[in-house]
């Protein structure tokens, strides 16, 4: 997997593409953490429009940033969810748990 991050204003944007599976956990991990540090950001969107799979590692760490996210009171965007990724998605209900745009 690959990240780019772009910041825009308060917005961390961290764009992924590849595989988000449980190899790519130092990449992801090195990608956010700044993000939660920072007092310049306010939200952090992670866009997911080109990431071909992900795995139930990687819903993990997607929950794992959620709660980092919380307790930085910042929040936490999923974006571009599409195809494969749009449906892992929906089946693990996390509509419920994160704002999917």
């Amino acid at each position: 997997m690959q990240t780019q991050v772009s910041v825009i204003n308060e917005r961390a944007r961290i764009s992924l593409s590849g595989r988000f599976d449980f190899n790519a956990h130092r990449i992801f991990k090195s990608a956010c953490e700044p993000q939660i540090r920072s007092s310049d950001i306010s939200s952090i969107e992670i866009d997911l429009g080109n990431v071909e799979y992900l795995d139930s590692a990687a819903l993990g760490m997607l929950l794992l940033l959620r709660d980092q996210a919380q307790g930085a009171h910042k929040t936490l965007i999923l974006t571009h969810c599409q195809g494969l990724v749009k449906q892992i998605l929906d089946v693990a209900n996390f509509r419920k748990l994160f704002t999917i745009q």
